[in-house]
């Protein structure tokens, strides 16, 4: 079993702390400057992949000289940097893989990202979207635990798919029994766990889970 990193070179700002996700990981790879982005965390990028476009002579120096590993692409091609990325760490065979920095910017590369997440659950890799205010996973049909976390506290359900059928809440606030919810329902937005941990379930279609925390002025 392994879990993998990719840090891509979304908004800074986005980027949550790393420190409490070091234990979960066992490589790290960085897609163009989110590999200068691990290293300034401390962390040695086990691959540095991309075409690194945004990054100065001194900047790509580093990278260089820290990562186990670079790869090089030309600024023309085909793939993103970070689906180059994303190729390395599915030939690995992760169990789990997260995603940090590919968020908060443009909304078109954000949407490619969450959509990823299918392609990520078909190869049976759970991926995992993470920035400063949110935490995304995909679900396919099933029961499943979800725990309470001081940082993300709000949990919203969103249909991934045209409808998910027979949707139950149980340990949470707003509580759900046997529900079916379409695109744009609004029934599952903002939840909380009323204590440690709570299950939801649903027989039919596709899940996104998002935890989140407001944005703080």
């Amino acid at each position: 079993m392994t879990t993998i990193a990719i840090v891509a070179g979304g908004p800074a700002k986005q980027i949550p702390n790393f420190g409490c996700f070091k234990d979960k990981i066992d490589k790290w790879i960085g897609a163009d400057r989110g590999a200068l982005t691990i290293i300034k965390e401390g962390i040695t990028p086990t691959l540095a992949i991309g075409d690194f476009d945004s990054l100065n002579e001194k900047e790509l120096k580093i990278v260089k000289n820290h990562a186990e590993e670079i790869e090089i692409f030309p600024i023309e091609k085909n793939e993103t940097d970070l689906e180059l990325a994303i190729f390395k760490a599915i030939e690995q065979q992760p169990t789990d893989l997260y995603l940090f920095g590919v968020t908060g910017g443009r909304l078109d590369h954000g949407m490619a990202s969450i959509q990823l997440l299918y392609r990520l659950k078909e190869k049976e890799i759970n991926g995992i979207i993470v920035d400063e205010n949110n935490l995304m996973e995909l679900r396919f049909p099933g029961t499943y635990n979800v725990y309470q976390d001081s940082y993300y506290p709000n949990i919203s359900f969103l249909p991934f798919s045209n409808q998910v059928i027979g949707i139950s809440l149980h340990g949470f606030y707003y509580k759900l029994v046997n529900k079916n919810i379409f695109w744009g329902s609004t029934l599952c937005i903002s939840n909380k766990l009323l204590l440690e941990k709570g299950t939801f379930s649903f027989r039919e279609g596709i899940l996104l889970v998002i935890k989140s925390r407001d944005v703080l002025i």
